[in-house]
């Protein structure tokens, strides 16, 4: 079974930190001190664990931003790839920010080329023109 909740628990937010350095760090070369940012910490910041059968499947949290909320490090294992876990953190975080912060200006995020087709299928677009994070292209996109 699937779920994904928000994280109340700092051992989840352990979990989620480590699914985040497997696949930013370890598969995707990102350097560790780009990946964990004062926003980690943050009240404002919101945490998301999915799991697979109880098992850590992905990881992705949300923040209000001076333009919006933006929603960010959305990582999958690569065990759980394919298998609808991406989807159902995306959905349940914009379930969440339609909750938490529903006169948001805008809810946007900055892509990964391999992921826009999952996030327009959740309702984005591109905007603007691909740059680099990191050494890894992306586009920014909104939301509506």
């Amino acid at each position: 079974m699937l779920t994904v909740h928000q994280i109340t628990d700092l051992r989840d937010l352990d979990v989620a930190f480590t699914i985040r350095e497997k696949v930013f760090v370890g598969e995707q070369n990102v350097p560790a001190e780009a990946e964990y940012d004062a926003h980690d910490r943050a009240a404002t910041t919101r945490h998301y664990l999915a799991q697979v059968d109880g098992q850590p499947a992905g990881a992705a949290r949300w923040r209000p931003t001076s333009t919006g909320v933006k929603l960010e490090r959305f990582a999958v294992l690569p065990a759980f790839r394919n298998q609808g876990v991406g989807e159902a953190l995306v959905q349940q975080v914009l379930a969440d920010v339609q909750a938490q912060a529903p006169d948001a200006a805008q809810v946007y995020l900055h892509a990964q080329l391999r992921a826009i087709p999952l996030y327009e299928r959740m309702g984005f677009r591109k905007v603007g023109e691909m740059f680099e994070e990191c050494d890894i292209q992306h586009y920014e996109m909104v939301r509506g």
